[in-house]
């Protein structure tokens, strides 16, 4: 059933009125501000300086960074997932994985790991796997070097549970895709949206899952996965 909105513009009205304005019904007008620090973080830095910024930061946020070439990606994959302990493994359904050369890998497996590629016309069945994965594999869309955060963009192909629900999660980062600070991933994100291409879920993802709601004491991998390693690829 479609929703209705009622009595909006009463409600609208009234609230110029208590502003002392006349309603705006012709759109909004970005401000031009005076100064914009957010701009001089990490201004100018190359993508270089951005990648040691990074490195810094995952020590901080408990998480494992490796800097690999595409022709050695598969090898330093396969590795990262035995010292996770090999098992299962979940991937998103994405074509950056055959331009980075791992789509026969992924889709076939190799000894004692078994991969499942998300699917969505098999629905709830990819989140029952995914929730049974020991390892999710994902690719960064932005990253943020400030923060050490990887920015996911979600589809029908690539359910935002893969990054959720594994017990480990490797999330390969193009080395182009790493920016300064959300300064720059908001810019990025306004443009997709602004030319129609909007995700249906946005996840920012800071290393492995952390909490320190209780007594401020910092518990690792309360919602989501204990162990986290980005796998940065020079693609440049």
């Amino acid at each position: 059933m479609t929703g209705m909105i009622h009595n909006r513009d009463a409600f609208l009205n009234k609230i110029a009125n208590r502003l002392n304005r006349p309603r705006n019904i012709t759109g909004v007008i970005r401000p031009k501000w005076k100064y914009t620090p957010q701009d001089d973080v990490l201004k100018g830095a190359s993508q270089d300086e951005l990648l040691e910024v990074l490195k810094i930061q995952c020590t901080k946020v408990h998480t494992n960074l490796i800097v690999t070439t595409t022709e050695e990606l598969q090898a330093k994959l396969i590795e990262v997932v035995n010292q996770f302990g090999n098992g299962s493994i979940v991937a998103w359904k994405d074509e950056r994985f055959e331009d980075y050369g791992l789509g026969k890998l992924l889709h076939e497996g190799w000894d004692h790991v078994c991969v499942h590629i998300w699917d969505f016309e098999k629905g709830r069945m990819n989140v029952d796997v995914a929730d049974q994965a020991n390892i999710g594999i994902t690719i960064s869309d932005i990253t943020l070097a400030e923060s050490g955060t990887a920015v996911l963009f979600s589809n029908q192909h690539k359910g935002r549970s893969v990054s959720f629900l594994p017990a480990t999660s490797i999330i390969l980062i193009p080395k182009s895709t790493i920016v300064p600070r959300m300064t720059q991933a908001a810019r990025l994100m306004r443009e997709k949206a602004l030319n129609g291409k909007v995700a249906s879920c946005i996840n920012f993802i800071t290393g492995p899952s952390n909490s320190a709601d209780i007594e401020m004491n910092l518990v690792v991998g309360v919602h989501g996965p204990v162990e986290a390693t980005y796998i940065v690829i020079e693609d440049q």
